[in-house]
């Protein structure tokens, strides 16, 4: 016999969600952690990365026993005295109603990059675009003005270039290591500061907590893309950032099998997010959830091993005679002369250099790899190699890119969690082959 009500009551999807929701002109409301349900494993943000990468966020099912989090492959929910309540008091992101409100797939992994990003609060988005498009449009309004840097990634360039004058936002594009430059783009109208914590493709390291206090002069928000450096390597809201966002495809899921994207904050910028986001629909699936808290158990472990095997890699480029330049923060230099690297634990699995020869002779030494794809993206377990000037900065012109410093033979470099000494060997055959046209 089927008794949903009582059975839905008893695996904590009801209890508990509505007693702090009576907020209706009360300046003392407050919002809930979360979304979570009673089942969902909530830790001390305290906690080593380790143990939170493992056990954050889990749903510990009351009927099965399951130890590790099922599969919520469902479009909707029974509606119930809860669900009815959560629509008149505002709450219906913390009640399972609809699969693109919330879903406790989705909490659980929302709850672990929550956790590791030391925040009270997160959202899991169907893309990296998806969660910075919707940030974007949330934290702004028509009539406001941007700050970004002019080498972001190309997708969020274009965003800011393409979309934000049509729909009455004005953007203005710095450089994010010139404290100056930034704090002289400020206008009155200023909302927003968005920057990346390292810079695609060049590996730039601004200082957050510089532009955080710029941001809090400018009374405006500070966004920062934690994508290359994940919450392992840095903490941007412990620096001062308010809101962070991620391309969840990358390391956070670091197996190169979904894609999603991810915002980290306060309840209350998440919230606002959160209603954007459903407007835009992008709504991550329940299985890609799923792959998602799978991948990010072994995060600390495998962004580790890749900070380590970029750092050789570097090592190695910068003394090729083939490679005109390398761009690594390891390496040093004027570059990352005022680096804080109190605010790093590592520099991630990202190595960009130039191969001497332009894109011709780049392009070449990609085809001699045996071990790394050539692919786009990033993150993943598997190393990859791409070139900027044909794929993540293709839309830019070619003056464009060379004011970026995205000069001709640019390779990028995503380094994985395979044998250094195999990927250096394999780099050193790799350049050291002669070109077709010399074996004639």
């Amino acid at each position: 016999m089927l008794v949903a009500k009582e059975s839905r009551t008893a695996i904590g999807f009801e209890e508990g969600r509505n007693d702090g929701a009576k907020w209706f002109g009360d300046l003392t409301r407050s919002r809930f952690a979360g979304p979570v349900t009673p089942h969902h494993r909530v830790l001390s943000r305290e906690v080593s990365p380790e143990t939170l990468a493992v056990h954050a966020g889990t749903y510990e099912d009351p009927v099965t026993g399951a130890v590790g989090t099922p599969v919520f492959q469902t479009s909707t929910f029974l509606l119930d005295d809860a669900s009815y309540a959560a629509f008149s008091d505002g709450t219906s992101r913390d009640v399972p109603i609809y699969t693109r409100y919330g879903n406790p797939s989705q909490w659980s992994v929302q709850e672990k990059i929550a956790a590791l990003e030391g925040s009270r609060s997160a959202l899991v988005t169907s893309s990296g675009m998806s969660a910075t498009a919707s940030t974007i449009y949330a934290l702004t309004n028509a009539g406001s003005h941007i700050v970004s840097a002019y080498d972001v990634y190309g997708g969020t360039y274009n965003l800011l270039r393409e979309d934000m004058p049509s729909a009455g936002r004005e953007v203005t594009f710095v450089d994010p290591c010139d404290p100056d430059a930034v704090r002289a783009a400020i206008r009155p109208e200023t909302q927003l500061l968005f920057f990346e914590t390292l810079t695609n493709p060049l590996l730039k390291a601004p200082s957050v907590r510089g532009l955080a206090e710029i941001a809090k002069e400018a009374n405006a928000l500070l966004v920062v893309d934690n994508t290359f450096l994940t919450p392992v390597n840095m903490r941007p809201l412990e620096l001062g950032a308010d809101v962070v966002v991620h391309s969840a495809t990358k390391y956070l899921a670091g197996h190169s099998d979904l894609t999603a994207g991810a915002v980290v904050g306060r309840r209350k910028f998440l919230d606002r997010i959160w209603a954007q986001a459903l407007r835009f629909g992008g709504t991550l699936e329940p299985l890609s959830a799923f792959l998602l808290e799978r991948g990010m158990k072994t995060l600390p472990l495998r962004v580790r091993a890749q900070n380590a095997n970029a750092a050789e890699v570097a090592r190695f480029l910068a003394g090729h005679e083939r490679i005109a330049a390398v761009h690594h923060p390891e390496l040093g230099g004027p570059r990352y002369a005022g680096l804080e690297r109190a605010d790093y634990g590592g520099f991630g699995g990202m190595v960009s250099f130039e191969v001497r020869g332009g894109d011709e002779a780049a392009l070449e030494f990609m085809k001699k790899l045996r071990i790394p794809y050539v692919a786009t993206s990033l993150g993943g377990v598997e190393s990859l190699v791409s070139m900027p000037s044909n794929t993540s900065h293709s839309s830019l012109t070619a003056r464009q890119r060379s004011r970026i410093g995205i000069n001709p033979g640019l390779v990028r470099f995503s380094v994985g969690i395979e044998n250094v000494r195999d990927l250096v060997r394999d780099l050193d055959e790799a350049l050291g082959a002669p070109a077709e046209e010399d074996k004639r």
